[in-house]
C-alpha cells in the first residue's frame, strides 16, 4: 500500500516543509522526501514519530478509500412527511456528516402548514426542475431551476411547490446528518 502520497498530505495540510518534519521528527529531509515518493520505508519507530507530529493516526495512513455509490433508481424511499412529496435519500445512512435529499415534489405539494425545525447546523436547498417556495423564519423565498438557498434549519421553515402544473425536484443537503 502506499503510504507516501498521505504522509505528504497531511504534511501539506499542516504547513509543515520537509525540513520542518525532518527537524520535528530527528530524520533527514532526504530520507523523508524518499518516504512520501514510496521509494523508501519506513521503521516502525520513525513512522510513529511521523505521525505523532503530524497529528494523526498510523492506521489512517493503511486505510482504503471508501467509496459509495447511490445509483438514482436505486436511492432509498423515505418518508419525512409532508404531503404530494416522494423523497429518497442519496447518502449512504451510515453519512453523520452530511445527508441528501431528492424530493419530487408534485404541484402544490409541500412540508404542510405548519413550519418546523431541524438540531442540525446548515440546510441547503437545490432546486433541479420546477420551483419552490422557502419560507424560513417568517421570509419567503422562490427559488426556480438551478437557485440555490442556504440557511440555518434551526429557524422555523416550510416549503412548497406553488405551481399547478409542474413538479419540482429539490436537492436537501443538511450538516451534519440529523437522522
Amino acid at each position: 500500500m502506499r503510504i507516501g502520497p498521505r504522509l505528504r498530505e497531511a504534511r501539506r495540510q499542516r504547513g509543515l516543509s520537509l525540513e520542518q518534519l525532518a527537524e520535528a521528527t530527528s530524520l533527514t529531509k532526504g530520507f523523508i522526501s524518499q518516504l512520501e515518493r514510496d521509494i523508501a520505508s519506513a521503521s516502525v519507530a520513525s513512522l510513529i514519530r511521523i505521525c505523532a507530529t503530524l497529528g494523526i493516526e498510523i492506521g489512517s495512513l493503511f486505510q482504503s478509500v471508501r467509496t459509495d455509490l447511490i445509483r438514482r433508481d436505486e436511492a432509498p424511499r423515505i418518508n419525512f412527511g409532508g404531503e404530494r412529496v416522494r423523497e429518497y435519500l442519496v447518502t449512504p445512512t451510515s453519512s453523520r456528516d452530511v445527508q441528501i435529499i431528492r424530493s419530487l415534489i408534485e404541484p402544490g405539494g409541500g412540508s404542510g402548514e405548519e413550519p418546523y425545525s431541524l438540531d442540525t447546523n446548515a440546510e441547503i436547498v437545490v432546486v433541479e426542475q420546477g420551483s419552490v417556495e422557502v419560507t424560513v423564519d417568517g421570509t419567503t423565498h422562490r427559488l426556480n431551476q438551478g437557485d440555490t438557498l442556504s440557511f440555518s434549519p434551526r429557524f422555523a421553515h416550510q416549503w412548497r411547490n406553488p405551481s399547478s402544473s409542474r413538479r419540482a425536484v429539490v436537492l436537501w443537503v443538511l450538516s451534519p446528518a440529523p437522522w
